[in-house]
């Protein structure tokens, strides 16, 4: 019988993970070395590899575990898995089609597209849609993020575009954020009208009605996308609404939202300081203007011009007092929101249970809400 050698166990070992960034003095960092997809080494740095897999090193310990696909160890390894963290499975019956498409060259970032395959003549609204985790985890090919944007193409009948964005603790906040910001100017490229402009937002799409989405860490994205939009001249390209769809902001008080959050609720406190240790700028706490919008040093909200905001809590996530007292705090400033408290709902429960009544009469709000602001 065939027995693989040391070796060859080892690189086994090392090809379960994709390693996106790591940090040792005898080691060149693992990212520049190979693609998981493909399964090849460089061989000229395989004998590194295979040294670090087999040395004292491999004792580390998980310090820090972000839903079991992104963990960092204690010698500053940091892995990632190649699979979603929530099971689900993907629920495309045809009536909307999608493709990727790289929006930062420099960066090679992508978003998906998605268009409702009965689209004709008739323009589309653009619904832009930031996907969650805590700006750790998360991907636009994640079922439960795929899933939605299929569900709000066709009940929005939108065009919906789903950016990715970097992510920490690779790549610190606000590293997350510029990208958020990068698919915007994107889109605004592609209502200009040159002869590059991607064929579905340019045969199918109406610039002029722009709504700008998030869900959770993708909540907190369009916020602060929403204070830099202002100073920006975006030409054909009219923002008509934001939707906060419980939008991922903390600080260093504890609500008591959050003070009193069970142990095993979906998003708990221990996980909400995590992802946050994990994506802040190294020094950074909570109330750092990245995490905590109301805080003093933030963009103060009186002074910027804002379309309408819709505001989505629920009633058992730990952020729900945090999404209330942004609602306030924009009504009290003088803008056009609508705050909707779902008060039997934990964190998610759009993506996750997108069949369930809330979710449903969650749809309903956001389509009444892109209805009343064209």
């Amino acid at each position: 019988m065939y027995q693989k050698s040391e070796q060859e166990l080892l690189y086994q070992k090392f090809t379960r993970f994709v390693i996106q960034s790591y940090i040792h003095p005898n080691c060149a960092p693992v990212s520049s070395i190979l693609s998981i997809d493909t399964g090849l080494l460089l061989p000229s740095r395989r004998e590194a590899i295979y040294s670090y897999f087999a040395s004292p090193a491999m004792e580390a310990t998980v310090v820090d575990d972000c839903r079991g696909v992104l963990q960092v160890y204690s010698n500053g390894t940091i892995v990632r898995l190649q699979k979603p963290a929530f099971v689900t499975p993907f629920e495309d019956d045809g009536r909307v089609l999608s493709k990727d498409v790289v929006f930062d060259p420099s960066l090679g970032i992508e978003l998906r597209l998605y268009i409702p395959s009965s689209a004709s003549t008739t323009k589309l609204p653009i619904f832009i849609y930031f996907h969650g985790g805590g700006f750790c985890i998360g991907s636009r090919t994640w079922p439960n993020f795929h899933n939605y944007c299929l569900r709000l193409a066709t009940s929005l009948n939108a065009i919906v575009v789903a950016p990715d964005y970097r992510l920490g603790p690779e790549h610190r906040l606000p590293a997350a954020l510029d990208d958020g910001f990068s698919a915007l100017l994107w889109i605004r490229e592609q209502a200009s009208g040159s002869s590059a402009a991607e064929p579905w937002l340019a045969e199918h799409a109406d610039f002029a009605r722009v709504y700008v989405s998030g869900d959770s860490a993708g909540g907190s994205i369009a916020h602060h996308v929403s204070v830099r939009a202002e100073a920006e001249n975006w030409g054909k390209m009219k923002i008509k609404g934001y939707v906060h769809l419980m939008a991922f902001f903390g600080g260093e008080d504890r609500k008591p939202s959050e003070a009193t959050c069970p142990k095993d609720a979906r998003l708990n406190l221990e996980l909400n300081d995590r992802y946050w240790r994990l994506s802040l700028p190294v020094g950074a706490n909570r109330d750092h203007p990245i995490c905590n919008p109301l805080v003093p040093g933030a963009p103060c909200l009186s002074n910027v011009a804002l379309p309408p905001v819709l505001v989505i809590a629920g009633g058992r996530d730990l952020l729900r007092d945090r999404e209330i007292e942004y609602a306030e705090v924009l009504k009290n400033s003088g803008k056009e929101v609508e705050l909707v408290v779902f008060e039997e709902e934990e964190h998610g429960f759009l993506t996750l249970t997108p069949n369930s009544p809330a979710s449903e009469r969650l749809m309903e709000f956001i389509i009444q809400f892109v209805k009343a602001h064209p």
